[in-house]
């Protein structure tokens, strides 16, 4: 008998594009609820994004698993109408249009509450629903530099950089489906203590993608107001850590090293055949390695060009030192671990040849058990379940 998911019975109307409300939508979609992605007859634009071949990438497939795809025409009332009509069966709406947007086609919380006094709408936008920004458009790599994270990535003599994923829009997702399993546990909740529904504003999850941003800063903030420090790039280092970084090996690959913690320093030292650096003083302790940290950095460097990868993980691993390759694609795929676990799971799908390929897809997180849930279906052809939707819940089925 097929396992019973968390969110088995919870029934998701997706309007988002691109990543942020869609990566919220698979969270949910993931652990069991019905989501229904709808979108325009072009498509999520996110079908053409690292489209190498065929029709449909790999990360709308991989950003949309589990869900099903209708196409609906949001600037007819036909197609206004059809979206009211669904959100009447469903308990989340998930949206990332600009505020004011969904308003102006007579779809906001307020309009669709009409028929569904318990509908949860998850609002993701670039600076919220409220304040002086809140009409800006805005697209993630925006929000990372008004959230404070890109002024902190890269080298300290260069301009700020971006890292290769779209970071806040992953992170306003992962909040986005964390705020609408709150409010459904709200709602449970509260159907102990009252047959009322919740208020319209208790039932809003309003998710900035700058404060989604923000929020992973750490003590970016306080350290300001207490010491009046200004954090700065460090490259591959982490501020007032040392040593952790990222070195080159002899035979071309890269490992990361976090040996920072005074009782693991001077073994890590010995390890690498610098007993004098182990046992200086003012190396004991954090803030003297962080002021010493090229001197150190360099020490470490010298040591891996001298080696393979293999080779200093092998001697680090003895030592107790906590090591590890960077990793591409292919080690991924090819690791021992993560095979365990279920976390890359394949599917054959078309990528625009004579025949469907097998491809890789990255596992469902967090684990329930021991390892990745199964993914039920990759990424939906566009308008794949329109007829089948539209039997079940609209006037015309």
């Amino acid at each position: 008998m097929a396992r019973r998911l968390p969110l088995d019975g919870v029934r998701v109307l997706e309007l988002g594009n691109y990543i942020a409300a869609p990566t919220a939508g698979r969270m949910l979609a993931d652990f069991g609820a019905e989501v229904i992605k709808v979108e325009r007859e072009t498509g999520d634009e996110l079908r053409n994004w690292r489209l190498y071949d065929g029709d449909t990438s790999m990360l709308f497939r991989t950003i949309n698993r589990n869900k099903k795809s209708i196409v609906l025409d949001l600037r007819t009332d036909e197609g206004r109408e059809d979206v009211r009509a669904l959100a009447a069966h469903c308990d989340v709406v998930l949206e990332n249009f600009r505020p004011g947007t969904i308003e102006k086609w007579g779809l906001g919380p307020a309009e669709l509450s009409e028929a569904n006094p318990n509908l949860i709408f998850v609002r993701i936008s670039a600076f919220g629903q409220t304040g002086p920004y809140a009409e800006r458009p805005g697209f993630a790599a925006v929000a990372e530099a008004y959230g404070g994270f890109r002024e902190l990535v890269g080298d300290p003599d260069r301009p700020p950089v971006r890292v290769g994923v779209s970071i806040g829009d992953s992170i306003a997702g992962l909040y986005g489906a964390f705020g609408a399993v709150m409010a459904l546990y709200e709602q449970l909740r509260r159907r102990d203590e009252s047959d009322e529904p919740l208020p319209l504003e208790d039932r809003i999850v309003d998710v900035a993608l700058n404060e989604a941003i923000f929020s992973m800063m750490e003590s970016l903030v306080p350290d300001l107001g207490a010491y009046g420090v200004t954090r700065e790039r460090t490259g591959g280092r982490m501020e007032g850590i040392a040593p952790s970084n990222g070195y080159t090996c002899g035979d071309g690959l890269s490992v990361v090293i976090s040996g920072n913690a005074d009782a693991i320093f001077g073994r890590y030292m010995r390890a690498i055949g610098r007993p004098d650096l182990a046992d200086d003083p003012d190396l004991s302790t954090n803030d003297g390695r962080w002021r010493r940290r090229d001197e150190v950095d360099d020490a470490i460097g010298a040591w891996t060009e001298t080696l393979p990868r293999a080779d200093v993980l092998a001697i680090l691993d003895d030592a107790g030192v906590p090591a590890g390759p960077i990793y591409t694609a292919a080690d991924i795929v090819a690791d021992e671990q993560y095979q365990a676990r279920n976390m890359v799971q394949h599917f054959d799908v078309d990528t625009g040849g004579d025949t469907p390929r097998s491809v890789g897809f990255p596992g469902i997180v967090p684990v329930l058990g021991e390892k990745s849930l199964p993914i039920r279906s990759v990424g939906p052809d566009l308008g794949e379940h329109t007829d089948e939707i539209r039997e079940r819940f609209l006037r015309d089925g």
